[in-house]
């Protein structure tokens, strides 16, 4: 019985997604071992696999074809089966065994060369990557799909012919003289771009900060620091407790954790905690650690760790993008002194935190006020006007310092 691919949900905003390219023609064996096409939106791009074993029967979209979620794209079936399935409305849809949505496909970062072969057709992300990685030409490469389309089998066979031990010049700029040059922007950084702009259009932002000691973090990190690494095979960073005590900080002020909807704020009961990571450079993505404030801080240390991994092994699926409610940007790890994030919407505020460095602090006691050298570090907070005023947020971010400055973390972590 015939199937019909749908365009799946890349992100529950996203509410459209674009064809770029298929891997397969009409009459192709497919099955969910191999990418059918890839799709992008304004988060992310990706290779979407078969949603099972057959044929492709009908392509009904064209690469370069936006359409909405849930739109039937291809079917799929039995060769020589008559082709007869109809998209049924999206509100309308049910789930049967003649109507599969394709599956949640692995995130697939561009690579830098040029997203076209000599004959004009499209290359697939797997084989732009494969290319950059290797410094090839795709000129010099020999397609075998259709149209003379460049497959990775293609990339494979021409790298083990030898015809590679040369390779060209990488084509992820171009130079336009000795003193300028271009370089192309991929497809994660051009949907990176759209979605900030976007962000910045929609939202009247407004920076607020404060700085917290760490002391209480770094005793507790700096006593378990040797086991943990040991028992859990990475090291425990400050982020898993600002993650914490961001958790213990909006049950306090909920209208954090919120979106807009009309001239009405939505206030989330779940705490799903986006993490902002970055991609090499190449882009940014935010993957969801979804109820944040029902985990341990070990259980929390270990979410934060999964998604992050996945990200940069690209191994992110759409459920990894759904359902955030609050974000948390981390760019600390670089010695950051202030950083003002960019709201990812369509949530109503975004955390940075930024480097951790000693600095002399005033502590006051019954004996009186001393001077000791603390660990201390800024936390940012973009907030949108419409959803909150600045004494809230600067009510909310005193309350996530108080609990870094004041919690028994090491309690925690034994």
């Amino acid at each position: 019985m015939a199937m019909n691919v749908i365009m799946p949900q890349l992100g529950e905003t996203v509410s459209e997604g674009t064809v770029s390219v298929w891997h397969a023609e009409v009459g192709d064996k497919v099955s969910p071992k191999t990418p059918l096409f890839d799709v992008s939106s304004d988060k992310v791009e990706m290779e979407v696999p078969a949603p099972g074993e057959g044929t492709l029967l009908e392509v009904r979209v064209e690469a370069g074809t936006t359409v909405p979620v849930g739109e039937v794209v291809a079917i799929i079936g039995k060769e020589g089966e008559a082709v007869e399935v109809v998209a049924q409305p999206a509100a309308e849809k049910k789930e049967t065994k003649a109507e599969i949505t394709a599956p949640a496909p692995a995130l697939s970062i561009a690579a830098k060369a040029s997203n076209r072969d000599a004959n004009g057709n499209p290359l697939s992300p797997a084989v732009r990557r494969l290319i950059a990685e290797n410094g090839l030409d795709p000129d010099t490469i020999s397609g075998s799909g259709a149209g003379g389309r460049i497959k990775k089998k293609d990339v494979l066979a021409h790298l083990g012919s030898g015809a590679a031990a040369k390779p060209a010049p990488r084509m992820d700029s171009l130079t336009i003289s000795g003193e300028t040059e271009v370089i192309p922007f991929n497809n994660l950084r051009k949907m990176t771009a759209e979605h900030m702009v976007r962000s910045k259009a929609t939202s009247p932002h407004v920076l607020q900060a404060v700085e917290a000691d760490f002391a209480s973090v770094g005793r507790a990190r700096q006593a378990v620091s040797a086991q943990w690494k040991d028992r859990q095979g990475f090291s425990l960073t400050w982020l898993p407790f600002v993650a914490r005590a961001v958790c213990i900080a909006i049950r306090d002020f909920p209208r954090i954790n919120a979106q807009i909807e009309g001239e009405s704020l939505v206030v989330h009961r779940r705490i799903n905690l986006g993490i902002a990571v970055d991609l090499d450079f190449d882009g940014l993505v935010a993957p969801v650690v979804k109820d944040a404030d029902r985990m341990s801080l070990p259980e929390l240390a270990r979410a934060i760790r999964d998604v992050s991994s996945r990200a940069r092994a690209n191994k992110l699926t759409p459920d990894d993008f759904t359902g955030g409610t609050y974000t948390i940007s981390n760019s600390g790890v670089f010695g950051t002194m202030i950083t003002a994030p960019i709201i990812n919407q369509p949530q109503v505020a975004i955390l940075s935190t930024d480097g951790v460095t000693k600095k002399p602090v005033v502590i006051e006691s019954e004996d009186g006020e001393s001077i000791a050298i603390r660990p201390v570090g800024v936390l940012a907070q973009s907030f949108d006007h419409r959803a909150i005023d600045g004494a809230y947020s600067a009510a909310f971010l005193h309350r996530v310092r108080e609990v870094i400055e004041t919690t028994s973390w090491k309690s925690m972590l034994t």
